[in-house]
């Protein structure tokens, strides 16, 4: 019979509170980097808000209407600074949060690890921008010009009124606009990491090209779920997304396919794969 020496279990418990150590370490950096993001967006809210008005200006401007929006409560002008703080915060802090977990996770990976590991580290924010600017310069203006559109105006460009007396015509809460607009670009942000996601995922064997081209007719339904749950329930818009998701979804394919022929490349060079042993994986 045998007894646990405490000081075994002192020294097996002791990398465990380093590493807790070092996580909440990262997590205050992260935080205090978020903090300081929200605090220079506060300060450019009103320039940041003008910014994201742009596409609704536009379509307002072709329409031969001023661009205005109004506050339909006391406190709306506070959360509307609130929330752009938030979202432009976040954004700024991301590169230095991507960093600290970086930090973080490296120093348990071995060097192959962390090269295939860190140009998706990369490619994620990367990715998110482009998604988020498609969102913006592209989709944003589409919606709303397909909205605005049932707006009814009379021969000399006024809006037609109704025999009820009440006109149809366009005046949006600075808020209401501000929570669409971040919806389109958090959406369509997130949807441009799927080839992000499953590259990552084919790198560590955990889905396979064969496979994504085998239930691509059920990814087409899950996209076609996943536009209509995060979009407006305009067709525009939800079609632009369907149609921009599973053409990630092909090139995810692609990519992972990829991934897998350099895989093989390697395990081959190595002694580890034949040519016997990759047919049968494919099969």
């Amino acid at each position: 019979m045998t007894t646990d020496d405490p000081d075994d279990i002192n020294d097996s418990t002791a990398p465990l509170i380093e590493h807790l150590t070092e996580l909440r370490t990262r997590l205050i950096h992260s935080v205090v980097a978020f903090i300081i993001g929200m605090v220079i967006c506060f300060g450019f809210a009103t320039p940041i808000f003008n910014f994201l008005t742009a596409p609704l200006c536009q379509v307002l401007a072709e329409g031969g209407q001023d661009c205005a929006l109004i506050f339909i409560s006391p406190q709306e002008g506070f959360f509307v600074a609130i929330k752009i703080s938030l979202l432009g915060g976040f954004m700024l802090a991301f590169p230095y949060i991507g960093l600290q977990m970086w930090r973080f996770v490296a120093p348990g990976l071995y060097r192959s690890e962390k090269g295939a590991f860190l140009p998706f580290l990369i490619a994620s924010p990367f990715m998110f921008a482009l998604g988020a600017a498609f969102a913006f310069y592209v989709v944003t203006p589409l919606a709303y010009d397909f909205f605005l559109g049932f707006q009814q105006f009379g021969e000399d460009g006024a809006a037609v009124t109704r025999q009820d007396g009440l006109s149809v015509v366009f005046q949006g809460s600075a808020q209401e606009y501000l929570n669409l607009t971040i919806k389109f670009i958090v959406a369509f942000g997130l949807c441009f990491q799927l080839p992000v996601l499953l590259t990552l995922m084919g790198q560590a064997g955990l889905v396979s090209a064969e496979g994504l081209g085998t239930v691509r007719k059920y990814a087409v339904v899950g996209i076609l779920v996943l536009a209509a749950l995060v979009t407006p329930p305009d067709v525009i818009t939800q079609v632009i997304l369907f149609v921009v998701v599973y053409g990630l979804y092909e090139v995810s394919i692609l990519l992972v396919r990829r991934v897998e022929r350099r895989r093989d490349e390697r395990l081959r060079a190595e002694g580890l794969l034949d040519d016997d042993e990759e047919a049968a994986d494919r099969t």
